[in-house]
């Protein structure tokens, strides 16, 4: 989302990803709930209030989307069959994606004790809500059938003590998006496709112009800017927590990393602010000339087929440094029951339909999701099964997410808002504030080490 600022993506068609519902503020995450009892925040969510209500709400930046559009339609679709075929009925509730997270909506909600029955949360948001004692056991309502047709390791940052607490919609890892005019104009040919850091800024810098940037990266403090970052970290070896109560955060990799961000800014092949709604909008961005080279994820291939359906543009993995490995980021939204809510079995049993449903009509539903009104990679067997007997993944960008993209993938980090938080500011303060990425990493390292401390939360992964 993502994300999950503001991102008025959520009121153009196909735009909305997990992607921009990630990036938010970091003021937005001074959430507690981390240190293994209920935060204040959500200490109250639903309280006194669970039972068996027949109407319960589902908060989303879906649908119904004040403009229509397909995934509008999925998620009112969805919710129409529900409410034919059961007694308790479920109700849209939209909130565009700077409300949702950024604004105060959601946040007040679960205070008072009114937060929505279902909602969507990304890995990145997991320990907030499970630490706060939030999320409701979905295990009991799923067979045995359906947990197996996840795909490995896509149900793990929804697990805790072997229980499932959010049901996976999508995988959506990340890539650079290239122009094929601004390559050719530039007398520039796939065969300059950078495969390396130094490549990438002196192709950069080549695609340079003085209306356009050579490359783009997120430039927006927020989950979302973290999400597109770690990949740059990992390549190195770097990781911001590690097995134990000490932080890795000041390791050369971590530290290359944020150098890389912060050179791509000095050298002006990069911009200071994004168009659009942010990184994560290739129509804004790449679509629009302001950039070459844009750093997004898979769910910009249906951006691009619906709103700039005459560029010509290609997709390559993140480059690496040297002795590095490859690496990118597998993202995705999940829904999840309030345990706190009206009807917590009802929820429960609704987001298990939703996602879980082993049936055809159910597989067929999930493969429309993630190949027809989406794009992004299935985390289900019998969904890719029915996706590559229609050819979702057999040429174009997907093929090369599927090949070539996907296969060095890491789950999104499952950190608390405090590890969150000290990140965020060193990119920040390195990216656009010239500081030291030595001191900075070890900076961050240091609070991380002092939070890690006393952190008895669930398992941060």
């Amino acid at each position: 989302m993502p994300a999950h600022g503001s991102r008025p993506t959520d009121r153009l068609p196909g735009a909305v990803s997990r992607r921009a519902f990630l990036r938010q503020t970091g003021g937005a995450l001074a959430v507690a709930g981390t240190l293994g009892a209920a935060s204040p925040l959500l200490a109250a969510c639903g309280s006194g209030k669970s039972g068996n209500a027949k109407e319960l709400t589902f908060w989303n930046f879906y649908s119904p989307n004040p403009v229509p559009d397909p995934q509008s339609k999925w998620f009112a679709d969805l919710v129409n069959t529900w409410n034919k075929q059961n007694e308790v009925k479920i109700k849209l509730r939209f909130l565009p994606v700077a409300d949702y997270t950024a604004g105060t909506q959601l946040q007040t909600a679960f205070s008072s004790g009114e937060g929505p029955d279902i909602f969507l949360i990304s890995p990145g948001d997991f320990l907030r809500y499970y630490n706060g004692r939030v999320l409701e056991d979905l295990t009991p309502y799923l067979s045995q059938q359906a947990i197996a047709d996840f795909l490995p390791g896509t149900l793990d940052t929804r697990k805790v003590g072997g229980k499932i607490y959010g049901l996976p919609m999508e995988v959506e890892p990340l890539a650079m998006f290239y122009s094929v005019p601004a390559f050719e104009k530039a007398g520039l040919s796939d065969a300059d496709i950078p495969k390396t850091w130094d490549q990438l800024l002196t192709v950069a810098q080549k695609l340079t112009t003085k209306d356009q940037f050579g490359l783009l990266l997120e430039t927006t403090p927020g989950y979302y800017q973290n999400f597109t970052w770690y990949p740059f970290m990992w390549m190195g070896g770097g990781s911001a927590v590690s097995t134990g109560q000490t932080s890795p955060f000041n390791a050369p990799g971590t530290v290359n990393a944020l150098k890389l961000w912060q050179d791509a800014v000095k050298r002006g092949v990069a911009p200071r602010k994004v168009k659009g709604t942010g990184a994560a909008d290739a129509p804004a961005n790449l679509g629009s000339g302001y950039c070459a080279i844009q750093q997004t994820g898979i769910w910009s291939v249906a951006q691009l087929a619906q709103q700039k359906k005459q560029l010509e543009y290609g997709v390559f993995p993140l480059p690496t440094p040297p002795g590095g490995k490859a690496a990118t980021d597998l993202g995705g939204w999940a829904f999840v029951a309030n345990r706190k809510g009206k009807n917590p079995e009802a929820a429960a049993k609704f987001v298990a339909w939703a996602l879980g449903s082993t049936d055809a009509p159910g597989v067929e539903r999930v493969r429309q999701w993630n190949t027809v009104v989406k794009t992004n990679i299935p985390v289900r067997k019998s969904v890719r099964e029915a996706a590559d007997a229609h050819g979702a993944f057999a040429k174009g960008p997907l093929k090369t997410f599927v090949d070539d993209v996907r296969p060095s993938g890491h789950p999104e980090p499952r950190y608390t808002p405090e590890v969150y938080k000290a990140v965020s500011d060193a990119l920040q303060a390195c990216q656009l504030n010239g500081a030291d990425p030595a001191k900075s990493a070890a900076d961050a390292a240091q609070r991380i080490d002092t939070f890690l401390k006393r952190y008895n939360g669930a398992p941060i992964l």
